[in-house]
């Protein structure tokens, strides 16, 4: 019997049938937005529907106008916008799959001047306020998302979503935070029901019994003024009779300042409350929001909390997810680390989306790591993630692979980077990594430093020098003294700190640097029950929007840390478009002291010594910590340069300014690809 035996079992929808329990969630790739992008968008798909999803849901569609997320982004409203969504249904039903389209309005999210919403309130994450729509406005809403339904159907689509949650316009009906309305849209909770109730029947009698209508709800806001759990239960229960197939859940609005995907979440956070819904209706109920590995997934709906399971950035990251489940290999899954790096971050700066961890997300039909025409000898030098990335493709691709590190074991940098509370899912990546190896034949010699006349002498057919960085000593008197340590002494050395820590550099490691040495070891990985406390959820749903009377309950640091930079502009300002504001917030909350356009001066027995906007000022310090960047380790490809013809500089010893983990897995693979 397969471990997974819950998650593989099929779902009778009384008239069709889902093979599994996963639901491959909607998630913007950026692709959806262009008619010339669509057969890429068809192959990405149908590389998930052959990797075994039972039910994939696409990115976001609009309506009509008003509700595209941007100027000219994706939207269904007429019959000659058909067409390229054929393609979609064609590839996915070529694989055995089925998919459901997702009709979104972006309400007064929408970054355009044409926004609607059911009140003149501007949101907070866009410049533009929205026009109230008036009671005939309402209506014609409602028409549009039942004519987008029907056009799903006609384009061949086995059913669609209706956006519901994530604070977009329908979600805007339901609470009084942005439905201020007197008619009978707004007022008590039954009006500001009805337009969602109203979409949902409409789109039912359109078209008709067999096809697939899931409804989006909400279930826990983390907004003021959100929803509460009667209301949540109350709007389940009348979607559900209007015509719903299947209810899938909803965790935060976008505005929300509560993280609700990133790492630092706990695995499955959520799950318990999408079970607490699922005792009062009789539709199936999808659990959402950081299941990324199937063991979790088979768990919840062993605990009876849903009866699918949603996976949207785990599919972005390995396509065949579920069928290395099915066959009991899960220890060959590239896991998603909720980095959101390649995903979230390019879709919210108009890129395309990828993924860490999977450059050739969404570049399927551009990037195919085929066969080699002819086999040949590499050398691959650092096991970092470049070095990792390169090896473990090339050797895939049929080469024979030598992977050489001068350290113990691999990893590089993602073994500091698993030590930082909120990033331990590293230690996936490099599971992954290191079954991979395994699995291509990769000869892997650890604490080995091999040199220029070693790999001369074993006449490698190409060498790739991938050894990673050093850290940067910045020129400050006292840099010598015995209170300044470099990052790495802290975390590959262990060494010892005191009460009183300064870190220069306030990038993406010296950030690190603070959380790390902020957090408490016991509490560096929050339960549930925790994580609720600390950021003020209310599980129990007693207040609206699912938010804590008290609010969030902070942990006081160990240390007291200052965190300096250069650069006379916001700390933290370069981080991640969704996920450093967490970073941010959280060091906040621990009392970390942020000082920008500092002057270092010097360091010596009293601490460091800093001039900012013309006045002196000494930082207290046991201990100053350095995280000013790094530099190329080059001396190896420096040696070989002129005496290899086939040379080959990747990762941070190719760019250390530049260096981050999307960058160096992406070239490793590329490079691996085309050896």
């Amino acid at each position: 019997m397969s471990r997974y035996a819950a998650l593989l079992s099929s779902l009778d929808l009384g008239f069709t049938r889902l093979k599994n329990r996963i639901l491959m969630g909607s998630m913007h790739t950026g692709l959806e937005d262009r008619r010339y992008n669509y057969p890429k968008l068809a192959r990405y798909f149908a590389e998930r529907a052959a990797g075994g999803v039972g039910l994939i849901v696409t990115g976001g569609i609009a309506p009509n106008r008003a509700g595209r997320l941007a100027p000219f982004a994706s939207k269904l409203s007429a019959d000659w916008e058909v067409a390229p969504h054929r393609l979609l249904t064609r590839a996915v039903h070529g694989e055995g799959g089925k998919i459901c389209m997702q009709i979104l309005h972006a309400g007064r999210y929408a970054y355009h001047p044409f926004a609607v919403a059911p009140s003149k309130i501007k949101s907070p994450i866009s410049p533009f306020r929205p026009r109230e729509l008036s009671e005939s406005g309402v209506r014609k809403q409602i028409r549009d998302f039942i004519r987008c339904a029907v056009l799903a159907k006609k384009a061949g689509y086995d059913g669609v979503e209706v956006m519901g949650s994530e604070g977009y316009l329908i979600n805007q009906f339901i609470v009084p935070r942005s439905n201020h309305r007197k008619d009978r849209w707004g007022g008590d909770f039954g009006k500001r029901m009805r337009f969602p109730v109203e979409i949902v029947r409409g789109i039912r009698d359109a078209v008709g019994p067999e096809f697939i209508i899931i409804y989006r709800l909400s279930l826990l806001d983390l907004v003021e003024e959100g929803s509460q759990w009667e209301e949540c239960l109350q709007l389940a229960r009348a979607v559900e009779s209007a015509g719903a197939t299947i209810i899938n859940t909803g965790i935060g609005w976008h505005e929300a300042r509560i993280p609700t995907i990133a790492t630092l979440v706990p695995r499955c956070a959520f799950s318990s409350i999408t079970g607490k819904l699922r005792k009062y209706v009789r539709v199936p109920v999808v659990a959402v929001n950081r299941i990324n590995m199937p063991e979790e997934a088979e768990a919840v709906l062993r605990r009876g909390e849903a009866d699918m399971v949603s996976l949207a950035r785990p599919l972005l990251a390995d396509p065949e997810f579920v069928r290395k489940a099915a066959r009991g290999r899960e220890e060959e899954i590239n896991t998603c680390i909720a980095c959101n790096q390649a995903c979230l971050d390019h879709v919210f700066a108009n890129k395309k989306a990828s993924c860490l961890v999977n450059p050739r997300a969404c570049r399927e039909s551009e990037i195919q790591y085929l066969p080699a025409k002819k086999q040949k000898k590499i050398a691959v030098v650092g096991a970092g993630p470049a070095g990792l990335s390169c090896a473990v493709t090339a050797a895939g691709r049929g080469h024979r692979v030598t992977l050489y590190e001068k350290s113990v074991d691999i990893g590089g940098q993602f073994n500091m980077a698993r030590k930082i509370p909120g990033k331990e899912e590293f230690e996936e990546t490099l599971r992954y990594f290191r079954k991979q190896l395994e699995i291509t034949g990769v000869s892997v010699k650890t604490g080995h430093e091999c040199g220029s006349r070693e790999l001369l002498q074993e006449n490698f057919d190409e060498i790739v020098i991938a050894t990673g960085v050093r850290p940067r000593l910045p020129a400050i008197p006292g840099s010598d003294h015995p209170k300044t340590l470099l990052y790495t002494d802290v975390l590959l050395r262990g060494k010892d700190l005191g009460k009183k820590v300064s870190i220069v550099g306030a990038g993406g490691i010296g950030f690190d640097m603070a959380t790390y040495l902020s957090h408490a070891p016991e509490s560096s990985a929050p339960e549930p029950e925790l994580f609720f406390r600390q950021w003020g959820i209310d599980p129990d749903m007693k207040g609206r929007g699912g938010l804590a009377e008290k609010g969030p309950e902070d942990i006081p640091s160990p240390r007291q840390i200052c965190l300096l930079q250069r650069k006379d502009e916001k700390p933290g300002k370069r981080l991640g478009k969704t996920t450093g504001w967490i970073h941010r917030l959280c060091l906040e909350r621990k009392k970390v002291r942020m000082i920008s356009g500092a002057e270092y001066e010097k360091i010596d027995d009293q601490g460091l010594h800093i001039r900012r906007k013309g006045k002196a000022e000494i930082i207290e310090a046991d201990h100053v910590i350095i995280c000013a960047g790094q530099e190329e380790r080059r001396e190896l490809w420096d040696e070989l340069k002129k005496k290899h013809r086939n040379l080959h500089l990747i990762g941070g010893a190719d760019r250390a300014g530049e260096l981050d983990a999307k960058k160096a897995i992406a070239r490793g693979c590329f490079l691996g690809g085309r050896l």
